[in-house]
């Protein structure tokens, strides 16, 4: 019981970082300004973050983030409401994104 409780006490105390994910090429997007969704109906899809001022996507498939760059909110809007995320993301974002129109330039 007393542990339980320090556990308690540890989380509740933990300061709140920032979050922030690697999306390869030893880069880190920061979360703040991104609203973000835990995916359980794809076995594919398992988080979705977007922000709409900067119209950016990030796509966790895996455990891997993919990052898309002006994504309109039409389309972030249609693939959380694709019957098959993964056939979504594959088909639309995917192959506008390498090299295409949704690729982040850097």
């Amino acid at each position: 019981m007393v542990r339980a409780a320090a556990l308690i006490f540890t989380l509740l105390a933990a300061p709140i970082g920032l979050e922030t994910v690697d999306i390869g090429r030893s880069d880190s997007v920061d979360l703040a300004t991104f609203d973000c969704r835990d995916i359980n109906r794809s076995t594919m899809v398992q988080r979705v973050c977007y922000d709409a001022a900067q119209r950016a996507l990030l796509v966790a498939v895996r455990g891997t983030y993919q990052h898309y760059c002006g994504v309109p909110a039409e389309t972030y809007d249609a693939l959380m409401h694709a019957p098959s995320m993964g056939l979504f993301l594959n088909r639309v974002l995917r192959i506008a994104g390498a090299d295409g129109r949704y690729a982040c330039r850097t």
